[in-house]
């Protein structure tokens, strides 16, 4: 029986769209082999790199498990802090975690918190200032909730649960954010020019997935559900660093698809293109197109690229 061929290394990028004509990497394609598309968006590209991790991907219970150990019996909800704002469309999500918080500032805001979840059956566990998640019976009925990236910059009725189900969530939700806007850490937030933690976003629901698999000999990313499925899989993951990017191999995946386009260019390119002159790698964008580039395709005079 002949060997499986190896992986080459990828690349996880941003949308193709984000990444203006004169971009170094728009330049890559014009010789680059394109390849059929691949998986768009977050949690579905994420689902596709790992088998066995279930779709919807339960974000939460892998990431509680990851950062917390204690994953297994129950079932998760991420209640990661938010930012929303009205406007005459509707109330936007404008921001998702990263909210610049302290451990002690998450803790003083879920204060108020903890008993409206608690009245209906939840707990809620402030794993980390950016990662808040309500613990639930393992056989809870959840909705299905969008994640963040979905509903970033859109108005939240397109993207909360709907029916008789939804209604007790957006219930709860409308209480949640009634706490959020009066509570007195967030005055203190808007006069330090911070935004208010005025909402939490509820996403990734799940029990905790058996032993994962996958075909990566590694990962490279700062992404906090990325490096928790690789973790599950029993997959080496490091860090993003140029000196990490500049080290991995064939059969690694690197991730950069949370980075704007710009800082690509600038900050990340250098090590970048250490890697391209010294093995092919596919480079694939989170809005699914897919190319292959190899070191000797920079002597291709040919081009052809589109999007």
């Amino acid at each position: 029986m002949s060997a499986k061929p190896e992986r080459p290394l990828h690349l996880w990028l941003p949308a193709l769209p984000r990444f203006a004509p004169d971009h170094p990497l728009r330049q890559l394609l014009v010789r680059a082999d394109r390849l059929a598309d691949g998986s768009t968006g977050y949690l579905d590209g994420l689902g596709d790199h790992f088998s066995g991790a279930g779709s919807p991907l339960p974000a939460a219970a892998l990431t509680r498990d990851y950062l917390s150990g204690d994953a297994a019996g129950h079932g998760w909800l991420s209640a990661d802090p938010a930012w929303v704002q009205p406007d005459i469309n509707g109330v936007r999500l404008l921001a998702c975690g990263q909210m610049e918080l302290s451990m002690a500032d998450a803790q003083a805001l879920a204060a108020p918190l903890k008993p409206v979840f608690g009245d209906a059956g939840m707990l809620l566990e402030i794993t980390s200032p950016d990662r808040w998640h309500l613990r639930l019976a393992k056989d809870s009925p959840l909705p299905t909730f969008a994640a963040p990236e979905q509903a970033m910059g859109e108005d939240l009725a397109q993207h909360l649960p709907q029916g008789p189900q939804g209604k007790r969530w957006r219930v709860l939700l409308n209480e949640v954010q009634i706490l959020l806007h009066q509570h007195p850490l967030n005055a203190q937030r808007r006069a330090q020019g911070l935004s208010p933690v005025n909402s939490l976003w509820l996403w990734g629901g799940g029990v905790l997935p058996g032993p994962l698999h996958s075909e990566w000999a590694g990962v490279v990313s700062d992404d906090v559900v990325l490096n928790a499925l690789a973790a599950r899989a029993g997959t080496p993951h490091r860090s993003r660093t140029a000196e990490t990017v500049a080290a991995a191999g064939k059969g690694w995946l690197i991730d950069l698809q949370d980075l704007p386009a710009g800082d690509i260019a600038t900050q990340w390119w250098p090590a970048l293109q250490s890697l391209l002159a010294r093995q092919p790698v596919v480079l694939h964008f989170a809005s699914g197109e897919r190319w292959q580039r190899k070191p000797w395709h920079r002597w291709r005079f040919w081009c052809g690229v589109g999007g």
